[in-house]
């Protein structure tokens, strides 16, 4: 039987048939691609933290400067130590946050990195912080956005602007204070203040509210950590004065 490719039946039997397998064929390339997308993906953020860190990720990995990946409870205390997941946590930094679950990086020369999560002026914000041993000093930060205004908001993402955060300081005296994005130009003599960008004040105050609000989980686990820091140094200081 001679099949009438002008009718309607046909015509629209045709349609579903090539959506279907157009469908099916987008679905495998989705799941075939998926492998290599996830390990962009890992690298990216391995490459940020790396960053964060200040080292050029262009010639340094990861590998060479992470010594630990972990998950921590809301008492600063280790309750996962399997990289995969932290990894998996860092996917939704907002959502962990809310389930009292806490990724943070330990470099091989002490310093750790954490990630941060909040909103600029038109969507979020993320990136990491990298403080030294001291649990204070600010080594290194990495910032982003979804979309903040070129020219604006965006300026966080500047290798210019994310200078101006080493060296600062996040807390005063036991007191978590951040760093502050000042609008009208940072106090130099204030260890806890950054320019701000010029005409991006909504995005600035969200740089400043993400870096506090981020660094506040962590508290428990900086104060130990630094206590154990100035424990093993008062036994070395005591060791070779009795030498």
């Amino acid at each position: 039987m001679k099949i009438n490719t002008n009718s309607n039946v046909y015509i629209i039997t045709y349609s579903v048939v090539m959506v279907v397998i157009v469908a099916v064929l987008l679905s495998l390339a989705a799941l075939g691609l998926k492998p290599r997308q996830d390990e962009n993906i890992l690298n990216e953020k391995k490459t940020q933290i790396v960053k964060a860190l200040g080292y050029d990720a262009a010639t340094t990995s990861y590998d060479e400067v992470v010594a630990e990946a972990a998950l921590l409870d809301a008492q600063g205390a280790v309750v996962n130590n399997d990289v995969a997941k932290v990894f998996e946590a860092l996917q939704d930094v907002k959502g962990s946050r809310e389930a009292g679950s806490f990724p943070i990086f330990k470099a091989t020369d002490g310093s750790v990195v954490v990630p941060l999560y909040g909103a600029g002026l038109w969507g979020p914000i993320w990136g990491y912080i990298a403080l030294a041993p001291d649990m204070n000093t600010v080594k290194g930060i990495v910032l982003d956005h979804s979309g903040e205004t070129p020219g604006l908001g965006a300026e966080i993402t500047t290798a210019k602007h994310q200078a101006m955060y080493v060296g600062k300081t996040v807390f005063e005296g036991e007191e978590l204070v951040g760093i502050t994005l000042k609008k009208g130009g940072a106090d130099e003599n204030n260890p806890h203040e950054v320019d701000a960008i010029t005409g991006g004040t909504k995005t600035s105050d969200g740089v400043s509210a993400m870096i506090k609000d981020c660094l506040v989980s962590y508290v428990p686990y900086f104060v130990a950590a630094k206590a154990t820091t100035e424990q093993v140094s008062n036994e070395l200081n005591t060791e070779n004065n009795g030498k």
